[in-house]
């Protein structure tokens, strides 16, 4: 059981790390195609998520940047989730899960899905508006979409981290006897 966990636990690592790197490549897409189209306005257009704004600048640019802020800051703030994933993985201890840095690390994470979901949501209102007043903007649904899942995902490691923490609580209750 213990080879299966570690192996779960490195697969899940290295997923981990896949998925921080793609979204950081992502968002760092995102930002250099936003700014670009400050200084050539024909391309605009997100290769990664399809994001297409060239509308969205004929509009006003301030629809344009207030919708690329949002966009820009919920990809960020993903990146920084699996980051903090990551850090979780390099600081477990199968023998001693209860440390410290767990229910610090968890509630980061939690505080993290929280402001994605509550942004997303933010978002989602705000590009709502904009397509009720004037047109659709493609691609943007799939980018602010799911802050239902980012909150109550947020709820479920918030309750994790107190877990992890009362566990902290008691090991150390443990050790204190002993």
């Amino acid at each position: 059981m213990k080879t299966n966990t570690e192996l779960v636990l490195k697969v899940m690592n290295i997923l981990s790390w896949i998925t921080f790197i793609g979204l950081c490549i992502s968002t760092g897409t995102l930002l250099y195609s936003i700014v670009f189209s400050f200084i050539n306005p024909e391309v605009m257009i997100d290769p990664v998520n399809g994001f297409d704004v060239f509308a969205l600048k004929k509009l006003g640019t301030t629809y344009f940047v207030n919708v690329s802020s949002l966009v820009i800051i919920i990809s960020a703030l993903k990146a920084y989730l699996f980051y903090l994933v990551i850090k979780i993985f390099m600081k477990i201890n199968l023998k001693h899960p209860f440390s410290e840095i767990m229910p610090v690390l968890l509630a980061k994470i939690s505080y993290a899905a929280f402001s994605i979901g509550l942004l997303s949501y933010i978002a989602t209102s705000y590009c709502f508006r904009i397509t009720k007043r004037f047109f659709e903007i493609n691609g943007l649904k799939e980018m602010t979409d799911g802050f239902h899942e980012f909150i109550f995902f947020a709820g479920i490691i918030f309750i994790i981290s107190l877990i992890f923490k009362r566990g902290v609580e008691i090991q150390s209750e443990q050790e204190l006897t002993i």
